[in-house]
């Protein structure tokens, strides 16, 4: 079921249209400027069967945060599969920053996840994603992660990630981690740390390989403005 996020400048308060299906987005109190809008599971998430969109669109000089309330579980789903897929528009300087929680995909599960995003001019958008294969004492089941972004109708980031068993293991990809952590900006980039891959155009990605997903360095990067801070590189 389809969850839309649709959110409009205006001179005197924004305008927000919100939409629910499997996730119900809520409103949150955010100052002049700002839209914050949470996500809160509408049922049982993630079953074999169930295909979650989520569209994301912002138009004008405003920012959306969006805020997830816990972490989602992708449980065993016994030859069975799920979809995860999000379509984000930003318009007219529109910027957006996404705190996800952490995404378990359970032993058993197969999951396939997309993210495909378009920016206009002047626009930025600031996503956290915390993939964890397995829960504690699993190894994990199946999942194909699919990100497409565009800016000004130029290819920004192409990036598709095969994380099934069997494949993750490879030393290019997990090796030993069963986290994978990432903080991936468009439209500007992150302060070039020496561990900071910056992309041909305006972004970057800053990604961490853990065992477990608390020790993970980016989760202060990760929590608010210092994503949008004045130092970051156009």
């Amino acid at each position: 079921m389809l969850t839309r996020i649709e959110v409009v400048a205006d001179p005197v308060r924004a305008r927000c249209v919100l939409r629910t299906g499997d996730l119900s987005p809520r409103r949150l109190p955010a100052p002049d400027g700002v839209v914050r809008v949470a996500l809160v599971a509408a049922g049982a998430l993630l079953l074999a069967g169930d295909n979650v969109r989520i569209e994301v669109v912002v138009e004008g000089d405003l920012r959306l945060e969006i805020v997830e309330t816990a972490g989602t579980v992708a449980y065993a789903m016994r030859g069975g599969a799920a979809r995860w897929d999000v379509d984000i528009t930003l318009t007219e300087g529109a910027e957006l920053t996404w705190h996800g929680e952490p995404f378990v995909v359970a032993e058993g599960a197969d999951v396939g996840r997309s993210t495909s995003i378009a920016l206009g001019d002047g626009c930025r958008a600031t996503l956290r994603e915390s993939l964890v294969l397995g829960r504690h004492g699993e190894a994990g089941g199946r999942l194909r992660t699919r990100t497409r972004a565009m800016l000004l109708a130029s290819e920004l980031l192409v990036e598709d990630l095969d994380l099934s068993p069997g494949v993750r293991s490879g030393w290019a990809v997990l090796g030993d981690a069963r986290c994978l952590d990432s903080i991936t900006t468009l439209g500007y980039r992150l302060p070039d740390d020496g561990q900071t891959l910056q992309l041909e155009g305006p972004g970057s990605i800053a990604r961490r390989l853990v065992v477990e997903q608390h020790t993970s360095d980016l989760g202060a990067l990760g929590s608010g403005d210092a994503l949008t801070r004045p130092g970051c590189r156009p």
